[in-house]
């Protein structure tokens, strides 16, 4: 199954999540934590501790929702298709395509700097066209760190005996044996048959 283009950019602006933190933590006004805080804000007397606050906020929104219905879409993912999986080799990810934005981002990208900014964009979405392009959109380091792990499997579907290879993302650690897939795009998504 291939993502569709919807889907594929809601999993990719998920995948961001840290760095939309670490673009608001990079717009948060230090200087203004010792004014007092008011409630409800009024212009005049009171001052938002972030600079460009619709921008970082909304941007940190946005990846942490994105990142949600993700987490959301794996969980409601239920394999049926049987499979023997024969060998599982683990494969650290290559994190290159996440982490080059990251490394951007420390080059002091503001949202009062308009051509920054815009480049910035252009950037991601060229990373967006060739992680989609290249069948890889559903792996991002984020869903590593809740656990979700690749690796390189031999598999045979039950009463077969033809072996196939593929790359397969599962929950935690996965061992050979009887397991559930759900092809998606060029990836298997395995679950294990005693799982939910």
């Amino acid at each position: 199954m291939q993502f569709r283009f919807l889907t594929a950019l809601i999993v990719f602006i998920g995948s961001y999540l840290p760095l939309g933190l670490i673009l608001l933590a990079q717009n948060f006004d230090f200087a203004a934590t010792g004014k007092q805080f008011c409630w409800p804000v009024n212009e005049a007397e009171c001052t938002v501790p972030i600079k460009s606050p619709i921008f970082s906020v909304g941007l940190f929104i946005l990846t942490l929702l994105c990142f949600g219905v993700t987490l959301i879409a794996l969980r409601a993912i239920r394999p049926s298709i049987d499979v023997e999986v024969t060998e599982a080799e683990y494969v650290p990810t290559d994190l290159m395509n996440y982490t080059l934005p990251y490394v951007v981002s420390f080059m002091s990208i503001d949202y009062q700097e308009t051509g920054k900014f815009i480049g910035f964009l252009v950037f991601l979405a060229w990373m967006f066209w060739i992680t989609h392009r290249a069948g890889q959109i559903i792996l991002n380091p984020v869903l590593i760190a809740m656990g979700w792990r690749l690796y390189t499997i031999s598999y045979r579907f039950a009463g077969s005996q033809k072996v196939f290879k593929t790359s397969a993302l599962s929950k935690g650690h996965l061992i050979p044996g009887l397991h559930k897939q759900y092809p998606l795009q060029e990836i298997q998504i395995i679950k294990s048959e005693d799982s939910d």
